[in-house]
């Protein structure tokens, strides 16, 4: 039982530097740490994509001549329901399907 549990351990830090690697005691809270900063990272993840879809929106639409306020806003009233991972898809890979978004809205302007 003791064994198993200190394999377990130590296989939980293969590829750590120094005596993290090895030693129980450095090894345990390495991997308290890790798990503390990758339970972090995962909701990290979700507040950087969604400013990455922002900025992403926010250059799309200035091309067009307007800012992201007003293009979220705009979009709002013209009761289009694309979120803004897909409106930042959809402006990065085909700027024409974009394009013909942005005339939709200035169109109903």
């Amino acid at each position: 039982m003791h064994a198993k549990r200190r394999r377990n351990l130590l296989a939980k830090t293969k590829g750590y530097k120094w005596g993290r690697k090895s030693k129980i005691k450095l090894a345990r809270t390495a991997v308290l740490k890790a798990g503390v900063n990758a339970y972090k990272g995962r909701k990290q993840k979700k507040r950087d994509f969604r400013s990455l879809w922002t900025v992403r929106l926010n250059a799309a639409a200035r091309e067009h001549g307007m800012s992201y306020s007003k293009f979220i806003d705009a979009l709002k009233k013209a009761n289009i329901e694309l979120d803004r991972k897909v409106l930042a898809a959809i402006a990065l890979e085909h700027p024409t399907v974009f394009a013909k978004i942005m005339g939709e809205i200035k169109a109903k302007k």
